[in-house]
């Protein structure tokens, strides 16, 4: 195994937005072997994040704020100090329901960081959800994510 420490002061981190937050990369794959990576994440209400599956596993913290995340056929109201470990191909989303909630996000692997990265880099910002169909369905494609009844 080969590492390097890595040290992400307060406020500080890549910024990567995507519809539905902005994440900032706190500790990336590179520093751990590809075994996981730490992101803060800051979402605003908004309407639900669709129903999707991921291809890695990954634990939601609550730092501030509340949100409902759904599992499969469960809910959880997760506040300040709460989290839920979400595994590998599970049907889930989050919903904000405070003004606005930060969360911390261990995910498994490097590849949460790389399909933000790509979604960052190809789907425009602040832009309609038609808009972007064409450019959301190219990185879902490269990645190991599938939108509930998209595509």
């Amino acid at each position: 195994m080969t590492y390097q420490v890595q040290h992400t002061p307060a406020g500080e981190g890549i910024e990567l937005a995507s519809p539905d937050a902005v994440l900032t990369v706190k500790v990336d794959a590179r520093h751990t072997d590809d075994s996981y990576e730490v992101f803060e994440v800051d979402a605003p209400r908004a309407p639900a994040t669709p129903l999707h599956r991921t291809g890695w596993g990954k634990t939601y913290y609550v730092l501030h704020g509340r949100m409902i995340i759904q599992v499969d056929d469960d809910a959880f109201d997760l506040g300040p100090g709460s989290s839920v470990a979400i595994p590998p191909e599970a049907l889930h989303t989050f919903t904000v329901l405070s003004p606005s909630t930060r969360f911390l996000v261990v995910s498994l692997t490097g590849a949460m960081g790389r399909f933000h990265a790509d979604l960052h880099a190809s789907v425009p910002g602040n832009r309609p959800f038609e808009e972007v169909t064409t450019q959301l369905q190219q990185v879902l494609g490269r990645h190991e994510v599938t939108v509930a009844g998209f595509g």
